[in-house]
């Protein structure tokens, strides 16, 4: 099951756009986030830059670097948003579990 959330007109949230907040989070960066999901760094950045257009306020914010150059880090607000939608996948993913056992075993009849 996946969840995708409607935030408003062209503004959603779901699986994709979390996993590379994830990422970012893991790598450090926009480009190294794209590549561990086999995303051009143009299609990584323009998620992230919709996101934060879509939320009013970044998701992910730069950082400055020293000889290896900067990066990229999800900002506080980020953090809370991966947080609070893997807290609606799994809410929603435990109201479901009857339903979807009773789907799975529709098979078997």
């Amino acid at each position: 099951m996946s969840i995708r959330i409607d935030l408003g007109p062209g503004h959603r949230l779901g699986p994709g756009k979390v996993r590379l907040l994830e990422m970012i989070a893991e790598h450090g960066s926009i480009a190294g986030a794209g590549r561990a999901l086999g995303m051009s760094y143009r299609r990584a950045w323009l998620l992230v830059e919709a996101m934060n257009r879509g939320f009013g306020r970044p998701v992910v914010e730069a950082q400055t670097g020293g000889r290896a150059g900067g990066g990229a880090r999800l900002s506080a607000f980020g953090t809370d948003v991966v947080r609070r939608y893997r807290a609606v996948e799994a809410a929603a993913e435990a109201a479901a579990a009857p339903f979807l056992i009773c789907l799975g075993q529709a098979g078997d009849a």
